[in-house]
């Protein structure tokens, strides 16, 4: 049955009213199959975009004012343009149009054939009296990619503790990590979660991927010890400092010993706590110089970010709540509320500075052990409606919305994820400002950035508030503008970008990410023939350009997946929707047959490379990082705790109290925490990291191939891609 026309359901006018502001009225759930978006769902996403279609009369004006806006409109707001070229908006400009152009490093140049890469500034002057000014977008045609192959560490940082430990995985920690994955097992980058800000409160949302701030990291990652004042606090306090040292070891141990979950919101009072005392020290000249410089680098964006935490000490973490003139980060009443509360504000940009601080010194601490990407870190998909960054860019956030993804064949109800969405709109007026800034912040300190969803570069589901993610729509972003910045910013830092592309994946998007050098995601229960037979996909099939994984935060460790113990969770805590019989039957099925390919491949324990495998669960795990080393995966990822043998997801999709989700230290095949230092010195490790090394010392298949065939997780087992 063919579904009915968007213009039948939305009416002629609407529908081009839609398409002319990038929002879409039909998605396809799968390739033969188009469902008409609601045209509820239609006109509340246009009014968050500031367009009035709530009746016919207000649609067929505001179609014929969009009309008449973009046939008198000299330039969009933003151009994008390739070194060594002039932009192609710009040829098409009138003959005779006056341009000028300031370039981001305030020069004037007389053409714009020769730009240098930046955002650039230029007024348009036609010669019929229009005008225009826009933003220049001058980028590299690709980005970094990898040199060479690679395997490395994947790890959620609060999961990993270490004897040092305040009850949860520090940048202490981390460091470690790296400088010893680096210099003893030959890693080439350690993979982290989100270390984004989160949003204060008891209890604090623990999910790294619903952050209050995107652009500045999380202060509860501290190793407060290694803060250079610490060493220097008065006496006085020593006292108060020692007592705080002592309540963090017992909070450490009862993690580690007593099976306690990790408690974000303990560890951040002691934290928090001792941080007031160490603030208390002056910093020397040279500190307080380098203080100062972060201070004037962020600017704007610094003061906001800790006037927003200053202000959530005062009247609580959801800023709607507070008095309206408060609202306004550009209020009057803001101004002065942030000089009443200086003192506050000056602590909150110090953490900042610290926890960047501390994030450069890890990065450093990878590079100097010889790793050639060093630390991935993960830049979620969205911010917390109520925090800081929806505060701070209100302008930039469309009202009333919320990203998800659409009903299809796994998820039929589609998916809300409670996160407002960037206005496609606003970012072009404004140069893609905020997006620039957020990337160039997180470039500091990563030699490679995994990019969550990274199909929100080209659309996003956008959910109306109050309403089911059935009756949402996507709104298209400008994604050559959107790659523009990334390829800029990650250009200037030489740091590899990969994209989380798993799950329902628009054509064309995957070939658009793989020419401009963005690695994809490849999964490897997900990576099978799905236009074909169905059947595992041979390695020498998948695509060069990934980082290729057994699993992830979000899906079971190997270990569980290959005794299907995660059928047994999810049915302890009521998510399936079939008889569990089926679910045992499908998932023994789907195991069996990759183990069959193992087994024809001759990857299991008598394969070259690897230390001899205690048992036959480590041998299958073995032999599954060899068929990775098969494929011509640029970056291979091993799952730290399949290290150990740990059996528990880090994150339960479709679960909020049910799971310990993002509280679980890692812990080996009983359950029982094992601390870095007990990791460093497991043989099951350093077995399975044999592997990696061996195989990729022997002379694996060159990754300078380009394969870009392979299913890439059209399966959807995942979602798409959400947090």
């Amino acid at each position: 049955m063919t579904a009915p026309r968007p213009a039948d359901t939305l009416g002629e006018d609407l529908s081009r009213l839609a398409e002319l502001h990038g929002v879409a009225t039909a998605y396809s759930p799968s390739p033969d199959h188009a469902v008409p978006a609601s045209p509820g769902a239609v006109v509340a996403v246009l009014a968050a975009l500031g367009v009035d279609a709530s009746t016919p009369q207000a649609a067929r004006a505001a179609l014929a004012a969009r009309q008449q806006e973009l046939a008198e409109r000299l330039l969009p707001p933003t151009v994008v343009g390739r070194p060594g070229s002039t932009p192609a908006a710009l040829d098409a400009l009138p003959e005779g149009t006056v341009v000028h152009i300031e370039t981001e490093q305030g020069e004037s140049p007389a053409s714009a054939g020769q730009l240098p890469p930046g955002v650039h500034h230029l007024t348009a002057t036609a010669p019929d009296g229009r005008t225009a000014e826009a933003h220049v977008v001058i980028a590299p045609d690709r980005l970094p990619t990898p040199t060479g192959r690679s395997y490395g560490l994947m790890v959620q940082v609060y999961s990993l503790l270490s004897r040092h430990s305040w009850g949860m995985g520090d940048l202490g920690d981390l460091g470690e990590l790296t400088a010893w994955a680096g210099r003893s097992l030959g890693a080439g980058f350690v993979q982290v979660n989100p270390l984004h800000a989160a949003v204060p409160g008891a209890p604090t949302d623990p999910s790294p991927y619903r952050p209050s701030s995107r652009r500045f990291p999380d202060p509860v990652y501290l190793r407060v010890e290694d803060i250079p004042e610490f060493a220097y606090v008065g006496e006085a306090e020593r006292e108060r400092l020692r007592g705080l040292l002592e309540r963090a070891a017992r909070l450490r141990e009862s993690v580690l010993e007593k099976g306690a979950l990790i408690d974000r919101d303990a560890v951040w009072e002691l934290k928090r706590e001792a941080l007031e005392l160490v603030r208390e020290v002056p910093l020397g000249p040279g500190r307080r110089a380098a203080y100062v410089d972060f201070l004037a680098r962020e600017g704007e964006a610094l003061e906001d970010h800790a006037t927003w935490y200053a202000l959530a000490e005062v009247h609580g973490s959801n800023w709607r709540e507070w008095p309206a003139a408060l609202r306004d980060p550009r209020s009057p009443e803001t101004a002065r509320a942030r000089t009443e509360l200086m003192d506050r504000v000056d602590f909150h940009s110090r953490l900042a500075w610290l926890t960047d601080t501390q994030l450069t010194t890890a990065q450093r601490a990878a590079r100097e052990a010889g790793m050639p990407v060093g630390i991935v870190h993960d830049l979620a998909v969205g911010v917390h409606p109520d925090g800081a960054d929806a505060w701070a860019q209100q302008d930039h956030f469309a009202a009333g919305m919320s990203v998800g993804a659409p009903p299809d064949a796994f998820n039929s109800l589609g998916q809300d994820w409670g996160l407002p969405p960037w206005r496609p709109d606003r970012l072009a007026e404004s140069g893609y400002a905020p997006y620039r800034r957020l990337l160039r912040a997180l470039f500091r300190y990563a030699g490679a950035l995994r990019i969550d969803h990274v199909m929100g570069l080209f659309r996003l589901w956008w959910v109306p508030q109050g309403r089911p993610p059935t009756e949402g729509t996507y709104v298209r972003y400008d994604a050559e503008a959107m790659l523009a910045i990334l390829a800029l910013e990650a250009s200037r830092a030489g740091s590899v970008v990969i994209g989380e592309d798993l799950g329902t994946v628009e054509p064309g998007v995957r070939e658009t990410l793989q020419e401009r050098g963005v690695l994809g995601t490849s999964v490897l229960w997900f990576e099978r023939d799905w236009e074909g037979d169905g059947r595992p996909l041979a390695p020498e099939q998948w695509r060069a350009d990934c980082l290729a994984t057994a699993t992830t935060h979000d899906l079971p460790p190997t270990a569980a997946r290959l005794t299907g113990e995660h059928v047994e969770l999810r049915d302890r805590l009521g998510l399936l929707t079939r008889p569990v019989e089926e679910e045992r039957i499908e998932s023994a099925t789907d195991v069996g047959e990759w183990l069959a390919l193992l087994s024809r491949l001759g990857l299991y324990e008598h394969a070259t490379g690897g230390g001899r495998p205690a048992s036959e669960e480590e041998a299958e795990i073995h032999a599954v990082h060899r068929f990775l080393l098969r494929t011509p995966a640029r970056m291979i990822g091993i799952w730290l705790p399949d290290t150990v043998g740990d059996r528990r997801p880090q994150n339960l999709p479709g679960t909020w109290d049910q799971y310990p989700n993002w509280r679980l230290p890692v812990a080996d095949a009983e359950g029982r925490p094992v601390t870095l230092e007990e990791l460093a010195a497991s043989p099951r490790l350093h077995a399975l990291v044999d592997v990696l090394r061996v195989g990729l010392g022997a002379g694996s298949e060159d990754s300078s191939e380009d394969n870009s065939g392979g299913g890439s997780g059209d399966s959807g087992d995942s979602g798409d891609g959400g947090p």
